[in-house]
């Protein structure tokens, strides 16, 4: 995959620090152009809101964790078994780590991307976890639209293109966890393999305790 590297976008600074661009070169050696896009777009819709909300938080941790948070759907990064933002989150600990980041920033950035699906949680965290939860949730289902000015929202979307978003994440979520689905249980994923497979049973909390092998 071959971009075109972009300083700044809507008035925020794309970091191109070392670490940024080798995170930024993972992106584009393992993703895809579509991953891409979303990811820098995460990234900008997060930076824009925390600039709205005057927030202080660490610029390359929040690019790292926009960068790694879907990394965690394509194959290199995918497990056999564990749900796909701790497969990202893990990669993003592990790349940090080598460039010998100390453990509460590893520690914040694998929440950062491990939580970015998960409502009513994220939100309440440090402000980068709950910057990139709001830029997801802006990207992917429109959360906070009202707040982004048509301007800021032309140059995002000219800079990184949508390529018909709406139609093709759904898709893209599910090939990315096909293989394992029991690990969308319990969180917003289990809707994604309702729609991509017909008559698809879900686990049930309710059955877990039900059927559990205690007597009462």
């Amino acid at each position: 995959m071959s971009v075109q590297r972009l300083k700044n976008v809507a008035g925020i600074t794309i970091p191109d620090s070392k670490i940024a661009t080798e995170a930024t070169e993972l992106l584009l050696e393992h993703g895809t152009d579509f991953i891409y896009n979303h990811s820098l777009r995460v990234f900008l819709f997060s930076s824009l809101n925390g600039k709205r909300k005057n927030l202080e938080y660490d610029e390359e941790l929040l690019y790292v964790s926009s960068v790694f948070h879907d990394l965690g759907l394509v194959p290199h990064y995918s497990s056999a078994d564990l749900r796909f933002e701790v497969d990202g989150a893990n990669a993003a600990r592990d790349f940090l780590k080598s460039h010998g980041i100390p453990k509460e920033k590893l520690q914040l950035v694998w929440d950062t991307i491990a939580l970015h699906t998960t409502i009513g949680v994220a939100e309440h965290k440090e402000n980068e976890v709950a910057l990139m939860y709001s830029g997801v949730g802006l990207d992917v289902m429109g959360e906070g639209y009202e707040h982004l000015s048509e301007d800021n929202r032309n140059e995002i979307i000219r800079a990184f293109p949508r390529d018909d978003f709406k139609n093709r994440i759904i898709p893209a979520f599910f090939e990315g966890f096909k293989h394992k689905t029991d690990t969308t249980f319990g969180n917003i994923k289990a809707d994604v393999c309702a729609f991509m497979i017909p008559n698809f049973e879900r686990k049930n909390f309710c059955d877990c305790i039900l059927h559990s092998p205690w007597s009462e």
